[in-house]
């Protein structure tokens, strides 16, 4: 596969104009390494096609800003939005999700020019300030596909037995840190969205909680943190497991993370020497309470990891450290390792998916982003190393159900003190 040309930045400050572009062309820039074979499998229902990732995001655009807001225009293709539409059950009917892999067509090359197209006639709306709060939801949104398109990619090509690469590189060796650990003396913490940027509906209402006095680990959990975990018959002990998860075990014959083989693990560069100081990755719910139970200690509530990373952000955000390990160039997206809250790995956390006191969706289509699937899931905190810059915050709300694994997710330890 030929390399990828040199990634879109999103910094933070930009007008919306060079920001809107920022975000597009990120997009295109991840999927440039892919053929329209490579773009079009879809290697389970929880994934999606690489080209239908660019998709759908172009019918977010030209579904609620360019339908709803620009006189006059008209739709691409009237039979697109059936197959590109996603969850929104009031834009009508659409294709079971499980068939989004059986689409030859649309072409790759063919989405592109869609994405030309829409690019062109936003350039009439990105100037008006009363939709700039849509806009800012439309850049949100595409910025969670870029690394959903990044993971599910890495999926489909892990099936794969020739171990295809999108980057032909050699990871580089993990930042190794000590395991200190990060006290919180507890009391009522504020938690939940605080500023007047941008913010997803399920960050708040901010509300106060009790907490009783923690400490969180200042660093992920190793490779080879997880290495002593097998050898101690992590997955051969039953009373480590809640009920659910060693039944998910035993079903499924899970013995190693995800990706792992021998004393490797497959990554966008193909096949690589598994390093024991890089954080551990591509784990369930499951199995990170799992570890946390053979450690001795737990995982941390939502609560808890936002007060810390709170005190931790100063006057720079934690969420968009300078040259922090986040999605902005092109070498593929690869744990380092260090004392970063951000940046690595999506970290589960021990609080169910609900929503937060005085919560109401929104009204309308976007209502239906978030609020309904507060139901089984769990939330993680922090930001992938898959993740756009300047995407993730301290009140940021992950979720995933608690035997996926195919995300760049990880455990950040935490213990009563």
């Amino acid at each position: 596969m030929p390399h990828a040309q040199p990634r879109s930045v999103l910094t933070l400050g930009e007008d919306l104009p060079a920001r809107y572009a920022a975000v597009r062309g990120l997009s295109q820039a991840l999927a440039a390494p892919l053929s329209d074979a490579d773009a079009t499998i879809q290697s389970m229902e929880d994934a999606s096609p690489a080209k239908w990732h660019l998709a759908h995001t172009t019918w977010f655009w030209e579904t609620f800003l360019l339908r709803d807001h620009a006189e006059g225009y008209a739709l691409y293709d009237e039979n697109w939005p059936f197959v590109f539409n996603s969850y929104y059950e009031t834009e009508g009917e659409r294709i079971a999700r499980f068939s989004r892999g059986m689409l030859s067509r649309p072409t790759l090359s063919d989405i592109v020019e869609w994405r030309s197209h829409v690019d062109a006639a936003m350039d009439g709306l990105l100037g008006r300030e009363e939709l700039a709060p849509l806009i800012e939801l439309g850049l949100s949104h595409e910025q969670q596909h870029q690394e959903l398109l990044l993971t599910d990619i890495k999926h489909a090509l892990f099936q794969n037995p020739l171990g295809v690469k999108m980057w032909d590189v050699s990871a580089a060796k993990a930042h190794s840190s000590p395991n200190d650990w990060h006290s919180h003396p507890g009391g009522i913490a504020r938690i939940g969205h605080q500023t007047d940027g941008f913010a997803f509906d399920n960050e708040g209402p901010a509300h106060r909680v009790l907490l009783e006095p923690f400490a969180l680990s200042s660093r992920l959990v190793t490779n080879g943190e997880w290495d002593e975990f097998i050898a101690d018959g992590g997955y051969d002990t039953a009373t480590l497991w809640l009920s659910d998860g060693w039944g998910w075990v035993r079903k499924n014959a899970i013995r190693a993370p995800l990706y792992w083989r021998d004393d490797e693990q497959f990554t966008h560069a193909g096949w690589q020497a598994r390093d024991p100081d890089a954080p551990v990755t591509h784990i369930s719910y499951f199995e990170a309470d799992a570890f946390a139970s053979w450690a001795g200690h737990r995982l941390p509530t939502e609560f808890e990891w936002e007060a810390i990373a709170r005190g931790q952000e100063g006057e720079l955000p934690a969420h968009d450290p300078q040259g922090g390990n986040q999605l902005d160039d092109a070498t593929p997206p690869l744990p380092r390792g260090g004392a970063e809250l951000f940046g690595d790995c999506w970290q589960f956390t021990r609080s169910g998916y609900l929503p937060y006191p005085r919560f109401r969706p929104v009204e309308g289509a976007v209502g239906e982003y978030n609020g309904k699937f507060m139901s089984g899931q769990f939330v993680l905190k922090g930001a992938s190393c898959a993740t756009a810059r300047g995407h993730s915050r301290a009140s940021y709300r992950n979720f995933f159900y608690p035997h996926q694994r195919w995300q760049f997710t990880g455990v950040r330890l935490a213990k009563d003190i």
